[in-house]
This record gives structure tokens, C-alpha cells and sequence, in this order.
């Protein structure tokens, strides 16, 4: 089920394209960048798949009182670990999918990082997979359903530098099917 019949499409739209404008910004002139300060003269903009308002999807939540450690793999062949504190049930084209929502330990943020691959990581989109951050609306544990929106989908930092160390999504988090919202691969110029 998606929830695109539940808000304004062309709004939704306009919003979205004034965000990635508004990122494009910051990545082509801000000193924390990750686009190499010798590449931003040259810069002219991430590439994004167009707004795709059936990529955004009501999932239901499955909290876990007791989380989970998951370790990630990173960029630099090191790993970290996370703690799986919810779970995602959502159906995507035809199928009914689900991802893991994570957090670092003794992390109180109400963020939920959410790593993912898909059927075109590697070719259009960022080898090591995409990110997703979910800010829900309460506490967790109070929450039936979330809006998991892959137009929101982006290149983890490591996809414009080397200089860069991040997770990689885990096996659990790959996703059969090919999810066309989002950042595409990025190009350097």
C-alpha cells in the first residue's frame, strides 16, 4: 500500500526537488563537503531518479524492546556494530518486503539509520548500497506504521571520497527487487 493518494503529490514533488537543490548547494560550496575541494569548481549537481511518489511507502513497525547487535561491514574493511531496533513490513512492487532500522549503541537520537541495497546497486546506483535516516513522529515504541520514503534515498559519503569510512548495509537489508527513487551513482567530474 502506498501512500501516495494521503498528501499532495505536486507539493510533495516541489518540496523534494527544493531539498536535493538546497543539497546540491551545500555539496558544491560548503567546506564540509564530501566532494573533494579540487572537484567542486567543476561540480554541478548530484543525479537523482525523478520523483517517484509510489516510492514512498507506509511500512508497518516491529520494535524489538530488546535490540539486536548487528555488525556492519565498512568502506574500509573495518566494522562497526549497530543494534537492529525495529523492523519494517512493507510491500514495494508487488512484494512484501521488510528492513532493519538501526542505531549505534547508547545512541538516544530519535533518527533510525536505514542502510539498504537494491536491484540497482552497483549499476545505477552507489556500489556499496544507500542510506535512508527516519525521524519518527513519537517514541517508537508508540508507533504502529511509518512512512518509509525512498525518494529520501542518498550516497553514503564514501561514494565521493576515500577519505571517508562508512557501513555498509547488511545482508539482512538487501532487497530483492529494484527501487528507482533516490540519488543515483555519483559521477566525480
Amino acid at each position: 500500500m502506498t501512500d501516495a493518494d494521503a498528501f499532495d503529490s505536486d507539493a510533495y514533488v516541489s518540496e523534494l526537488r527544493a531539498k536535493r537543490q538546497e543539497k546540491d548547494d551545500f555539496f558544491g560550496s560548503h567546506p564540509q563537503s564530501p566532494i573533494p575541494p579540487e572537484d567542486r569548481d567543476d561540480f554541478d549537481g548530484l543525479d537523482y531518479f525523478e520523483p517517484n511518489p509510489d516510492a514512498r511507502v507506509t511500512a508497518r513497525v516491529e520494535t524489538h524492546t530488546d535490540p539486536e547487535p548487528v555488525t556492519m561491514d565498512t568502506s574500509a574493511d573495518r566494522e562497526v556494530r549497530y543494534l537492529r531496533v525495529a523492523t519494517f513490513h512493507f510491500d514495494l512492487r508487488d512484494q512484501s518486503l521488510e528492513l532493519g532500522a538501526y542505531r549505534q549503541e547508547h545512541d538516544e537520537s530519535p533518527t533510525l539509520f536505514v542502510p539498504f541495497r537494491d536491484k540497482t546497486t552497483g549499476q545505477q546506483t552507489y556500489p556499496g548500497g544507500r542510506y535512508m535516516e527516519l525521524t519518527p513522529s513519537g517514541p517508537l515504541s508508540d508507533l504502529d506504521e511509518i512512512v518509509v520514503d525512498f525518494n529520501l534515498a542518498y550516497n553514503p559519503f564514501c561514494a565521493f571520497s576515500e577519505a571517508f569510512d562508512c557501513p555498509l548495509p547488511p545482508e539482512e537489508n538487501w532487497l530483492p527487487v529494484v527501487v528507482q527513487a533516490g540519488e543515483l551513482k555519483y559521477e566525480s567530474p
